[in-house]
């Protein structure tokens, strides 16, 4: 397990501040005597105890994914820490005592067995008690870990079960487009077979992960479209805007290409001249902001945004940045439709 400087700086500061805790409170049942000496014993026996435990279990096999270590092994570095600590925080309380002189002349005398069972049992006690909260706080954080290793291997299996959802979508539509072509027209229905099978493959190479290069987005789109041109032939046309400095920008595989068969099906095909699709990325007011425009038919009386595409869409943003991203859509000007998807940088 590697050791967290920081950390182990938190926990010093921590146990100081219970240790003085201890000896304020020591001096108040009994005031008459001087306050130097238990601030002494307290620090140098709690520093002593924490310092044994808290790097000690750095050796232990069974601490290194927890935090601590489990059964007997936890309970023997305590006891092991507790016995050090009384023992060689005493002996650096007695020298600092000596050394600075913090039993002044004057003071009551000693009571030698009452100091023993005293420091006995108050580096026990604080030994244990200090122990079970730092054995509770790293328990917690390794059960939040975990929780939070969980929360993010369902988010990754719930993108690939939507993106699992939308590939036979697409290939469904393409293959009846291509059902169709093969009878008036077999050349063009090679070539956009061609095109398919250029498709797929790139989808394969993507589909092994949930987010991949904005480029890779764009070039997955350009076959698509390829593939949409062959059917439509003159009446569709498309540009694709992206910006050099953002074509290494994650985004989640697929999330542009349901925007672009939307359109295609509700703005363009309707029309009799078919229409044009504009797919730019910016970045703007600290977001990635991608767009889809058509100059097709709009969104007349239909819902928009209630296709199957759409939901996927924003269902795969909502699992991976919730609130913080968000899909629009809005009629265009002077005609057709955009869709606008904003993703935090943070995430860009």
């Amino acid at each position: 397990m590697k050791i967290d400087g920081l950390s182990k700086l938190q926990h010093a500061l921590q146990v100081a501040a219970f240790t003085l805790a201890i000896a304020t409170i020591q001096y108040a049942f009994e005031p008459e005597r001087p306050y130097g000496p238990p601030v002494a014993y307290s620090v140098a026996i709690g520093m002593t105890t924490w310092a044994v435990i808290d790097f000690g279990r750095h050796l232990v096999p069974s601490a290194r994914e927890t935090g601590w270590p489990r059964g007997f092994q936890g309970i023997l570095l305590v006891a092991v820490g507790i016995v050090a600590g009384w023992f060689a925080g005493n002996a650096i309380g007695d020298f600092a005592c000596r050394t600075l002189g913090l039993f002044p002349p004057g003071t009551l005398p000693r009571d030698p067995v009452k100091d023993l069972r005293n420091s006995v049992l108050i580096t026990l006690m604080a030994g244990i008690a200090g122990s079970y909260w730092f054995y509770s706080r790293f328990r917690n954080e390794y059960f939040e870990r975990r929780a939070a290793e969980a929360q993010r291997h369902a988010d990754e299996a719930r993108l690939k079960l939507l993106e699992t959802q939308l590939e036979p979508h697409m290939l469904f539509n393409t293959l009846a487009n291509l059902r169709a072509l093969i009878g008036v027209d077999p050349s063009r229905a090679q070539l956009m077979l061609d095109h398919m099978i250029a498709y797929l493959r790139a989808t394969l190479s993507a589909s092994r992960a949930t987010t991949h290069p904005l480029q890779a987005e764009f070039d997955r789109l350009r076959d698509y479209l390829e593939l949409m041109a062959i059917r439509m032939g003159p009446r569709l046309s498309y540009e694709l805007q992206l910006p050099p400095e953002l074509a290494q920008v994650p985004v989640p595989t697929l999330l542009l290409q349901p925007l672009v068969e939307n359109a295609i099906q509700h703005g363009l095909e309707p029309q009799v001249g078919g229409g044009r699709l504009t797919i730019c990325a910016k970045r703007e007011d600290g977001e990635l902001v991608l767009s889809v425009d058509d100059t097709g038919v709009g969104p007349g009386g239909t819902t928009p945004g209630s296709g199957f595409g759409l939901t996927q869409v924003r269902e795969r943003l909502a699992t991976l940045h919730g609130a913080a991203a968000r899909l629009q859509l809005a009629a265009a000007q002077p005609k057709g439709t955009r869709a606008t998807i904003h993703i935090p940088a943070r995430t860009a």
